[in-house]
C-alpha cells in the first residue's frame, strides 16, 4: 500500500494532510489524490527502464483528472489514449502529441482525423479494417500515418476475465498468425508508415511468466518482420502491471523493468510502455462518510453516502480494496457490508468485512481508488459525482469540483411546442 496515507496520532493522513481537514473543507464522497506518490510511482518506472530507449506513456483511462495527468507530464510522461475525448484531455493537461499512442479498437473516422490533426506519435491498430481507414483518412488529408499493429499473442495473464485482452477470444488487435500478411498489407498502402509493434495482454496482472511469454513470442515476430523488410523502430510493450489491494505481491517496478529488457532489449528498439492502474492506483483513496448502522436479522450494513456510482470496481470485478476508518479505530469489531445509496442490491463497496464498529458520521476511507474510481464513475440514480482532491506535502486542492444539481441536466432539453 502507498506511504502516502498513512496514520499520526491515530488519525488517517493524505501526505501531510489530516483526511478529516480535507473532508471538512470539501464534504465527503470524495477522491483525494497524492502527487508525490504519482510522481515517485512514474519516477521508479522510468528508472528501470534507464538501460534502453523508451517512452512512458500514462494510460489515461485509469485517471484522467488534468491536474493527475499533468503532474506527470510535467515529468516527462506520454500518454496512451484510447478516445477523442482521452486525446482532447491528454492535449488540455499540456501533453506532447509525438508522446501520445492511440489504441481502442473502435476508432471513429472523427476520431482518426483528429489524431491526424494533432500528429500523434503512432496509432496502435487494432483491426486490418482499421488500417485501410486510417490509410484513406490520411490520404484526405495530405498525410502519412505512423502505425503499428496491436498484435495479439493469445497467453494467458492470469488475471480477470474482463480484462484480459490477450487470448485469441479477445475482441483486442490481430492474431499473431495474421501479423506477417497484416504488415505487408500496411507496406503497400501509401498513406501509412509502419514504424513499430505493440501487445498489450491484460491488466492488473501479479506474474511476470504471462508477460515474458508474450514477448517472446512478440520477439519473434520482430526479427521476421525486419527479414521481410519492415522497419520496426519502436515496441509497444503494454501495461497492466498489477497493484496491491489485499495480498498480491506484484513484481516491482525494477523487477518488471529487468523482465523486459532482458527479452526485448537486445533489438533496439525505441520501448513504449503504458502503465495506468500502476501508477494511478495506490496514489488515491476514496472516502465516504457512514449515514446509517443498519441490521437485517444477523445481517450488519454501514450505509454510507458513497455508491457504485463512485467506485463500481466491488460491484463490476467482485475487487476487494481495503477500507478503514479515517478517525481513530475502536477496539471491537463487526462484520458488516458497507454498501451505499443506490437502488442496487450490487450497490456495495465491501462485503462481510470484518471492520472497527461504526457510527453515523464515520468516515471511511476505500484504498487503491487512484484508477479507475472517478474515471468509471457515474450520474446513475442522479447522483453527483463526487470531488476529487490533489494533495501535495500539507496543500491540498479541489481539482474537479463536485456535481451540481444543474451538472445533472446540462445539454438537455424539452420539445414544448409538441410534447404532450
Amino acid at each position: 500500500m502507498s506511504e502516502a496515507f498513512s496514520r499520526r496520532a491515530g488519525q488517517l493522513h493524505a501526505e501531510a494532510v489530516p483526511v478529516e481537514r480535507i473532508v471538512a473543507a470539501v464534504g465527503t464522497p470524495v477522491f483525494i489524490y497524492s502527487a508525490s506518490e504519482l510522481a515517485a510511482r512514474y519516477d521508479a518506472l522510468d528508472a528501470a527502464f534507464s538501460d534502453a530507449p523508451h517512452t512512458i506513456c500514462y494510460a489515461i483511462k485509469a485517471n484522467m483528472n488534468l491536474a493527475v495527468v499533468r503532474t506527470l507530464i510535467v515529468r516527462g510522461c506520454g500518454i496512451d489514449v484510447t478516445s477523442g475525448g482521452e486525446l482532447f484531455r491528454a492535449l488540455q493537461a499540456g501533453g506532447n502529441p509525438n508522446q501520445i499512442v492511440y489504441s481502442g479498437v473502435g476508432k471513429t473516422d472523427s476520431e482518426i482525423d483528429q489524431a491526424l490533426d494533432a500528429r500523434i506519435r503512432m496509432f496502435n491498430v487494432e483491426s486490418r479494417a482499421e488500417l485501410r481507414v486510417i490509410d484513406a483518412r490520411a490520404a484526405e488529408r495530405g498525410l502519412v500515418a505512423p502505425v503499428s499493429f496491436r498484435v495479439n499473442p493469445d497467453v494467458d495473464p492470469q488475471t480477470h476475465p474482463y480484462i484480459s485482452t490477450g487470448l485469441r477470444s479477445s475482441k483486442f488487435g490481430i492474431p499473431i498468425a495474421e501479423a506477417v500478411d497484416a504488415y505487408a498489407e500496411a507496406k503497400a498502402l501509401d498513406h501509412v508508415r509502419v514504424v513499430g509493434v505493440a501487445c498489450h495482454i491484460g491488466s492488473q496482472l501479479v506474474k511476470l511468466e504471462p508477460i515474458v511469454d508474450a514477448l517472446q513470442r512478440i520477439r519473434a515476430l520482430v526479427r521476421e518482420l525486419r527479414e521481410a523488410g519492415h522497419a520496426i523502430d519502436l515496441l509497444d510493450v503494454g501495461g497492466g502491471l498489477g497493484i496491491v489491494y489485499d495480498r498480491e505481491r506484484p513484481p516491482s517496478a525494477a523487477e518488471y523493468g529487468a523482465a523486459v529488457l532482458a527479452t526485448v532489449g537486445d533489438l533496439g528498439c525505441h520501448l513504449i510502455t503504458e502503465p495506468g492502474r500502476w501508477i494511478a492506483g495506490n496514489a488515491g483513496i476514496f472516502v465516504a462518510r457512514v449515514l446509517y448502522d443498519k441490521r437485517n436479522g444477523d445481517k450488519h450494513f454501514a450505509v454510507v453516502d458513497g455508491a457504485m456510482t463512485d467506485l463500481i470496481r466491488p460491484t463490476l470485478y467482485q475487487a476487494y480494496q481495503r477500507i478503514e476508518p479515517v478517525g481513530p479505530p475502536r477496539e471491537a469489531h463487526r462484520v458488516i457490508d458497507v454498501v451505499g445509496p443506490v437502488c442496487e442490491s450490487a450497490d456495495f463497496l465491501a462485503q462481510q468485512r470484518e471492520l472497527p464498529l461504526l457510527e453515523r458520521g464515520d468516515l471511511l476511507a476505500v484504498h487503491s481508488a487512484g484508477a479507475y474510481g472517478f474515471a468509471m464513475s457515474s450520474n446513475y440514480n442522479g447522483r453527483c459525482r463526487a470531488a476529487e482532491v490533489l494533495v501535495k506535502g500539507d496543500r491540498f486542492e479541489v481539482v474537479r469540483a463536485r456535481d451540481r444539481f444543474e451538472d445533472l441536466i446540462r445539454g438537455e432539453s424539452i420539445p414544448e411546442d409538441w410534447i404532450a
